[in-house]
């Protein structure tokens, strides 16, 4: 039987295996990353890159060992949703960006461990 500090550091290294498989996969993209785990009061954002059109993304990663507890997208209510969009324009308001960079969104990167591969998908502009 684990332990309540065995099963928080257990999620948080699945939480950061899926951090480290979305970023591989965004600068497969040909994305650039601009930051991970930025934090600030209201909380913080998995990763925030740049596309290839230059839009900042703010993109928030979910990850499972299986779907026993439904798809990992399921777990970003409208809650969640509200609260990265307030992360983005915090992030924003921070850093300065040159002129016709001004483009953001927010996406959601949901991956499953467990099989052979991870299964990945991204949503765009959530």
């Amino acid at each position: 039987m684990q332990t309540a500090g065995q099963d928080s550091h257990r999620r948080q290294r699945i939480g950061r295996q899926g951090e480290d498989l979305a970023v591989e996969m965004l600068t497969g993209l040909g994305w650039r990353i601009i930051d991970r785990n930025w934090r600030c009061p209201i909380g913080e954002v998995d990763v925030i890159a740049e596309d290839l059109d230059a839009t900042v993304v703010f993109c928030e990663v979910k990850t499972r060992t299986g779907l026993g507890f439904g798809d990992p997208l399921e777990s970003i209510t409208w809650r969640k949703q509200r609260t990265l969009r307030q992360l983005a324009a915090h992030w924003v308001a921070g850093h300065a960006r040159p002129s016709g960079a001004g483009r953001i969104r927010v996406d959601a990167i949901g991956i499953v461990l467990g099989g052979p591969e991870p299964l990945i998908s991204h949503v765009r502009g959530i």
